[in-house]
C-alpha cells in the first residue's frame, strides 16, 4: 500500500487549499460530464477524497461508490450532507476491489500521479478495467507535463504565486518524477508540502489502457469538451472497457 499523504492539517485545509477545483462551474463541468457517462448505471471513483465530485454526482441520481488511501479526508467527506449515500473503502486504489459492477470509474485532478511508479500506473488500469461492465468508461483528468516550460538545465517550475501560497514542481526528467512543493503563511498558518508524483504523457496512458482491456475512445483539453492539441495544459480522457473474449 503506498504512502498516505493526505492527514493531518493536509485533509483540514484541503477543500481551502484546493478552492479553484471547487468553482462552481469546475465542478458542474465535471459532474455533467460524469453523469452523462454513467447514465443509468453506478460509478467508482478513485482517490475519493473530501467528495469534491462524488457528492454532487451522487445528488444527480448516479450510485457512487469510492476507495480512499486516506482516513483523514474520508472522514472530510463523511461530515459533509449527502456522504450517507455513498460507500467509500479505504485503501490504495490501484488494488483493492470492492464488490458491484460499475458504469463509470474516474479519476480526477491529477490523482494519476499519486501512483508514483509505472507498475502501479498499469496495475490502476487494471484495476479499473476488473470492476467496469463491458462498454463501460474509465475517466482520467490529468494535466499534460509542462516539460517544454522548463528552460535548459532547469528542474524547477511555479504553478501558484500569491501572498499566502507559493506552490512549484521540481522535475527529475530521466526517472519521469515530479514533486509539487507547497509553502503557505499568513492568518497564523505557517504549513510546507511536498508530494512526489509521476507524471505521465496520453499514448502511454493509452497504452496502460489497452494492457487493461480498454481503449481510447475520446480525448479532450477540458469537461467542457475544448479539443485536445498540442498546447493543451491538461487532458481529460476516456477510455471504453472492450468485450470479453
Amino acid at each position: 500500500m503506498g504512502q498516505d499523504y493526505f492527514d493531518g492539517p493536509i485533509a483540514e485545509n484541503y477543500d481551502r487549499d484546493a478552492s479553484p477545483m471547487f468553482d462552481p462551474a469546475v465542478v458542474a463541468a465535471t459532474v455533467d460530464f460524469l453523469a452523462e457517462l454513467a447514465g443509468d448505471g453506478a460509478a467508482l471513483e478513485l482517490g475519493i477524497g473530501t467528495g469534491r465530485i462524488a457528492l454532487p454526482l451522487a445528488a444527480r441520481g448516479v450510485p457512487v461508490q469510492g476507495i480512499d488511501l486516506s482516513p483523514a479526508m474520508v472522514a472530510r467527506l463523511r461530515a459533509k450532507p449527502g456522504a450517507a449515500d455513498i460507500r467509500v473503502t479505504i485503501g490504495d486504489f490501484a488494488t483493492t476491489v470492492v464488490p458491484g459492477a460499475f458504469r463509470l470509474a474516474y479519476l480526477v485532478f491529477n490523482t494519476i500521479g499519486n501512483l508514483t511508479s509505472q507498475d502501479e500506473q498499469v496495475a490502476c488500469f487494471v484495476n479499473a478495467g476488473r470492476h467496469l461492465e463491458p462498454g463501460g468508461s474509465f475517466v482520467i483528468e490529468v494535466g499534460v507535463p509542462p516539460l517544454r516550460r522548463l528552460p535548459p538545465g532547469e528542474t524547477a517550475l511555479a504553478f501558484t504565486v500569491t501572498p499566502d501560497h507559493v506552490g512549484f514542481d521540481t522535475f527529475d526528467v530521466a526517472q519521469q518524477q515530479g514533486v509539487s512543493h507547497h509553502y503557505w503563511v499568513g492568518n497564523g498558518r505557517a504549513e510546507t508540502f511536498s508530494l512526489p508524483y509521476r507524471y505521465v504523457w496520453p499514448a502511454e496512458l493509452d497504452l496502460m489502457a489497452r494492457l487493461g482491456g480498454m481503449r481510447l475512445r475520446e480525448r479532450w483539453s477540458d469537461w467542457s469538451r475544448a479539443p485536445f492539441t498540442g498546447g493543451s495544459a491538461s487532458h481529460v480522457s476516456v477510455w471504453e472497457k472492450l468485450p470479453i473474449g
